[in-house]
C-alpha cells in the first residue's frame, strides 16, 4: 500500500530533491515547510538559502499547472506509476475536529504544525502507513510521544548502517597472503610484478584497495575482471622510503596514502582518520611536490568547511583570502613544519605560496567556478552534505586533482552524524570509481599527548 511522508523542513535543506527518494509513495509538504523555506531562501547563510531556493523550484516544477484541488489531493512526482506530492494546507488544523494534536506554542509553533499534520493524516487514513520524516532528534520523539506510529530521518544518504562498515581503503589478513592463496598467476608489466588470483579469494576488494598480512606483503588492486583480481605487488621499504617535499611517511597508513596521492590515475583522494594523523601533512606536501617540482598543476586551491557561526564571511576584515585565513591555520602551520628548518622561515613560505600559486577559498565561492590544471585540497569535509561534496566535486575540470580531507570524529553539524556525512557517502559511493582512492589513515603522529587524548578522552 502506498506510503504517506510528511516531509520536515530541514530534509529539504539537507536534500532539495528530496521528494524525488521516495519512489511509489505519498510525499506531503505542509503549508509550514513552504512558509519556512520562504524566510530561509533569501537570507544571507548561501549554502542553505540556495537549497531553499532549489527546493522550491523542484517543488513549482511539479505543481505550477495544477488546480487547487489537484495539489492538495496529490500530483505525479515522476510519472503516472510513480509517487505523489502534494501540499497540506495546515492553517486550516485549527478548524478540524479535535484530535491528538500538540498546542502551537510560540517557540515550537513551526515544528509542532508538522507534527500536527502528521497526525491529522494518521488520523485520516488509519489503515496506512503515515510517517513524519525529519533530521531533527526531538521532532521525532515529540511525534511518537504525541501519539503518531512512525517517525524517522531521512535515509537517503545513509549508506551504511554501522560506521564500523565505512571502508578504510586496505584490507588486513590475520595470516600469510600466500597461505591463503592456492592459485596465483604472476606476469610482469612495466617493470612491476602482478598477482592474478581468483575473485573469490577476496570478494569485498575494489579498485585502489590495498591487501596486507603479517608478513610485510602489500598488494595494490590495479583492476579487476569477472573472474580475477590483478594485485600490484608492493615492496614493504620502497612504500616506506617514499618522499614528498621532504616528508616520508612514518607508519604504513601514510604509505599507503602517500602511494594513491602519487598514483598520477587518481583524481579524487579521500583521506580519514583521526585529528593528528598527518593528513593535511601529506597532502600539502604532494601538492608542493607535484605543483614545483613536477609542474603537473598551475595552482593549488585550499578550502575547509567553515562551522555555522563562519558561513558569513563579509564581516570579516580583509580579502577572501585573508577572510578564511582563521579557518585555515592548520595550512600555516604545516607549511612551517615543511619550511621550519631553513635558514629564513618565513622567506621559504612567502616564496612557496607565490611560486605554488596557493589560494585560499571560502566554499561558499567555490560553485560556479571551473578549476582546470588545478590540484585543490577540501579540508574538514566530515561536516559537509552530501549535496555540498557533490557541488565541490563537479567543480573539478581538466587535468586537475582534488583531496578530501576530514575526521568523522569531530562532526559540528547539528544535523549531520557519521553515517550520514556527505564525507561517508562520498568515500562509499566513489569506490565503484577507478580514478578514486580511499585510505583511512589511522596512526597518530602529531604527538604522544595527542595521540594518548585520541584514545582515552
Amino acid at each position: 500500500m502506498q506510503k504517506i511522508y510528511v516531509l520536515d523542513t530541514n530534509v529539504l535543506l539537507h536534500d532539495p530533491l528530496a521528494i524525488q527518494s521516495f519512489h511509489e509513495h505519498h510525499v506531503v509538504i505542509p503549508m509550514t515547510v513552504l512558509e519556512e523555506l520562504d524566510n530561509i531562501k533569501d537570507k544571507k547563510l548561501k549554502d542553505v538559502s540556495r537549497e531553499a531556493r532549489i527546493a522550491i523550484s523542484s517543488i513549482e516544477k511539479l505543481v505550477a499547472d495544477k488546480s487547487p484541488k489537484e495539489i492538495q489531493e496529490g500530483v505525479s512526482i515522476i510519472n503516472e506509476q510513480a509517487g505523489k506530492l502534494s501540499i497540506y494546507p495546515d492553517q486550516l488544523l485549527p478548524n478540524m475536529p479535535a484530535g491528538p494534536f500538540l498546542n502551537a506554542s510560540l517557540q515550537q509553533q513551526n515544528d509542532n504544525q508538522i507534527i500536527n499534520v502528521a497526525l491529522s493524516l494518521q488520523e485520516k487514513h488509519p489503515d496506512r502507513h503515515v510517517c513524519l520524516v525529519t533530521k531533527d532528534i526531538n521532532m521525532r520523539i515529540k511525534a511518537k510521544g504525541s501519539g503518531l506510529e512512525h517517525a524517522e530521518e531521512y535515509r537517503k544518504d545513509k549508506v551504511l548502517d554501522d560506521i564500523d562498515l565505512l571502508s578504510k581503503g586496505y584490507q588486513q589478513l590475520e595470516n600469510s597472503f600466500w597461505g591463503v592463496v592456492n592459485e596465483v598467476e604472476t606476469l610482469h608489466e612495466n617493470q612491476c610484478t602482478i598477482h592474478k588470483i581468483p575473485k573469490d579469494i577476496l570478494p569485498d576488494a575494489y579498485l585502489g584497495m590495498f591487501i596486507l598480512d603479517n608478513e610485510d606483503f602489500i598488494g595494490y588492486v590495479e583492476n579487476i575482471d569477472n573472474e580475477s583480481i590483478y594485485l600490484r605487488d608492493i615492496h614493504f621499504n620502497s612504500l616506506m622510503n617514499q618522499s614528498a617535499w621532504g616528508i616520508k611517511p612514518r607508519n604504513i597508513e601514510q604509505a599507503m596514502a602517500m602511494f594513491q596521492l602519487n598514483h598520477q590515475d587518481i583524481d579524487l583522494n579521500i583521506m580519514t582518520g583521526p585529528a593528528g594523523s598527518g593528513k593535511t601533512l601529506l597532502a600539502l606536501a604532494n601538492a608542493l611536490d607535484s605543483i614545483i617540482e613536477q609542474k603537473r598543476y598551475e595552482k593549488l586551491i585550499i578550502a575547509r568547511s567553515t562551522p555555522p557561526i563562519a558561513e558569513d564571511i563579509g564581516f570579516l576584515p580583509g580579502t577572501e583570502e585573508e577572510k578564511m585565513l582563521p579557518w585555515l591555520a592548520a595550512f600555516e602551520d604545516n607549511l612551517e613544519i615543511l619550511h621550519g628548518n631553513d635558514e629564513s622561515p618565513l622567506s621559504s613560505i612567502e616564496y612557496v605560496k607565490q611560486k605554488a600559486n596557493i589560494q585560499f577559498k571560502s566554499l561558499n565561492f567555490m560553485r560556479g567556478r571551473s578549476f582546470n590544471n588545478s590540484y585543490v585540497i577540501i579540508d574538514e569535509a566530515q561536516s559537509l552534505t552530501q549535496f555540498q561534496l557533490k557541488s565541490i566535486i563537479t567543480r573539478i575540470g581538466q587535468n586537475s586533482k582534488i583531496v578530501i580531507l576530514g575526521n568523522l570524529a569531530q562532526i559540528d553539524n547539528h544535523y549531520i552524524n557519521p553515517l550520514t556525512s556527505g564525507l561517508t557517502y562520498c568515500a562509499d559511493k566513489m569506490k565503484a570509481f577507478k580514478h578514486a582512492s580511499i585510505i583511512h589513515v589511522n596512526g597518530i603522529e602529531r604527538s604522544r599527548l595527542a595521540a594518548f587524548a585520541e584514545e582515552n578522552l
